[in-house]
């Protein structure tokens, strides 16, 4: 299964999050559009289950950035 970036999907997780505190019924559709792209994109059939599992997989990546250690800017490029 594809993954979405890791900054795309804290901008899903992250709106998603603040429309629903929101609470108000002009948003109420992107709401929606929000929870099915976050389910597409994880794989799930339940917003909980997408924004769980979107969870989890940001916080695997905010780990392997760490444990690759900071960035020097000196990284070799695959094409020249």
């Amino acid at each position: 299964m594809l993954m979405p970036h890791p900054a795309v999907l804290r901008t899903l997780v992250d709106e998603y999050t603040a429309l629903t505190q929101d609470g108000s019924a002009e948003n109420q559709a992107q709401v929606r559009d929000l929870a099915y792209t976050l389910c597409v994109s994880t794989g799930t059939r339940d917003v909980r289950h997408a924004l769980e599992t979107a969870r989890q997989w940001l916080q695997a990546a905010s780990g392997a950035d760490a444990a690759a250690g900071p960035s020097t800017g000196h990284e070799p490029h695959a094409y020249a």
